[in-house]
């Protein structure tokens, strides 16, 4: 599978997609926010600097909102991370949270968690699991996770081989719990540890998710008891219509259904909640965005301070906050954000 970008496809183009998100005969998101009196959509206080580290990864996944792929060659230099870092120095942001792609293959991300763990900062790295795996020289990530204090949150869209596959690939699921296997003997996700290791679930197809402690009961009874796997915390996120899962809602016939369950599912308490509030999303060539769906619609922040080169910390917490026709992913339901739900 390649990714749209490779292949030419239509959608690779973000104002081809931000076009078909307005042909949804629904109220806009910027009105519905107008009701609740939340609109224009203020920051609360900046404590997550999440960190797109490039768009490279050793899988192609269906639902993947970011296009990544191995074909997707958008990396951070050394020259950006130092931005960051000169950044992260001088401002009290407490979290840094790196993405990607698979974030592991950026050249520099090894040195880049090191000069974070220097900075004392909270480090989360978003796994995809399968790239410890990958080759040789990634057999020792669990390690140096434990070494530098570094929280992991991995992706596994279901405890069954079929289902895991079906959305990611075929021979992803037992690939991934060898990784969880390996992070285990490292202390990750045992009780008494401090290695904290979370699983993120969303669902295979153009519904929305159910419950995040009935499903983490469920994903921790199973793995437990088929595996020998523990972890600390499930995260349940709900597909965005971008991307590659627009793309799938498209092909399927399933794209005015699933955006009018999102409106029809859309819930104050996590439109208040949502993770742009707290969260600057920055992109491998040092662009800033509200959260990483903008940033992958190409929707910068609303400030002149919208690159790292003219960061602002002050201009981007009064800044208003860019929302479109795919941010009702973020408000239906329980909510959804890159730490699970929010209401």
């Amino acid at each position: 599978m390649k990714s749209l970008r490779a292949e030419g496809h239509a959608l690779s183009d973000s104002a081809v997609q931000l076009e078909q998100l307005h042909q949804g005969g629904i109220e806009s998101f910027a009105d519905k926010l107008s009701t609740l009196g939340l609109f224009p959509l203020k920051p609360t206080r900046i404590d997550v600097f999440q960190v797109n580290v490039g768009k490279m990864c050793n899988q192609t996944c269906a639902h993947c909102h970011v296009d990544a792929g191995p074909d997707r060659k958008e990396i951070m230099s050394r020259a950006t991370f130092q931005q960051c870092l000169e950044i992260l120095a001088i401002h009290d942001i407490p979290t840094v949270d790196l993405t990607g792609g698979a974030p592991e293959m950026n050249p520099e991300f090894r040195w880049f968690v090191e000069e974070l763990a220097k900075l004392k900062k909270h480090i989360i790295v978003r796994c995809n699991l399968t790239i410890i795996n990958a080759n040789a020289k990634y057999h020792d990530l669990p390690s140096f996770f434990a070494q530098n204090g570094v929280e992991v949150i991995s992706s596994l869209p279901h405890f069954t081989a079929m289902r895991t596959d079906r959305q990611r690939g075929e021979g992803v699921f037992e690939r991934s719990i060898d990784a969880l296997k390996r992070l285990n003997a490292e202390g990750y996700g045992i009780e008494g540890t401090g290695r904290m290791l979370h699983l993120v679930y969303n669902p295979t197809g153009a519904i929305l998710p159910g419950s995040q402690t009935e499903l983490e009961n469920l994903y921790r009874a199973e793995l437990m008891r088929q595996h020998g796997i523990s972890f600390n915390h499930l995260y349940v996120i709900t597909n965005m219509p971008i991307s590659r899962f627009l793309n799938f809602l498209l092909m399927t016939g399933n794209y005015a259904r699933y955006m009018n369950q999102l409106f029809d599912a859309f819930n104050p308490g996590a439109a208040s909640n949502v993770m742009c509030r707290n969260t600057l999303s920055i992109g491998w060539d040092g662009s800033i965005y509200d959260c990483d769906f903008n940033q992958m619609l190409d929707l910068k922040v609303a400030s002149k301070s919208n690159h790292i080169s003219s960061f602002n910390l002050e201009e981007l917490s009064g800044r208003n906050i860019c929302v479109d026709q795919h941010c009702y992913g973020c408000t239906a339901g329980s909510g959804s954000s890159c730490g699970g739900q929010t209401a």
